[in-house]
């Protein structure tokens, strides 16, 4: 089998997924730290989502919260960072397929938008849950 680089690809398996061990760990490493910068150049909802996380984990971690509320409030946030990539990375798929209209193109931008939109929903339920429990005391 040959990819369109014309590397090959013996018994099915990627070229670029080679290394093993401690070099496969650098470079998945190196990879996503590519892709957080990339996205807070390229992705403006990424850089708002960015900074709503920047100000909300440091106040997870001043509210008197247990580890595991700390957790939820925090992982909550990441979720909506998390959501946003995948739905980024597919956007940029299909506009590298084509940028003409297309309904299944139309619905897999669709699916990603609801994600985007649920996640920060998840968040909202979260915070507020715990900060109401908080606040009655």
């Amino acid at each position: 089998m040959t990819t369109k680089t014309g590397a090959k690809c013996a018994s099915g398996r990627s070229p670029y997924k080679s290394s093993r061990g401690l070099a496969h760990a650098w470079y998945a490493c190196k990879n996503s730290w590519s892709g957080v910068v990339s996205a807070i150049r390229e992705e403006s909802a990424f850089r708002q989502e960015l900074t709503l996380a920047a100000l909300l984990t440091p106040l997870a971690l001043l509210l008197p919260f247990g580890a595991a509320e700390r957790l939820m409030l925090i992982g909550s946030v990441v979720l909506i960072l998390i959501v946003e990539l995948l739905n980024s990375s597919v956007e940029a798929v299909i506009d590298r397929i084509s940028f003409e209209h297309h309904d299944l193109s139309k619905r897999a931008k669709d699916y990603g938008s609801a994600a985007v939109t649920l996640s920060p929903l998840i968040c909202a339920m979260v915070w507020i849950t715990l900060l109401w429990r908080l606040l009655r005391g």
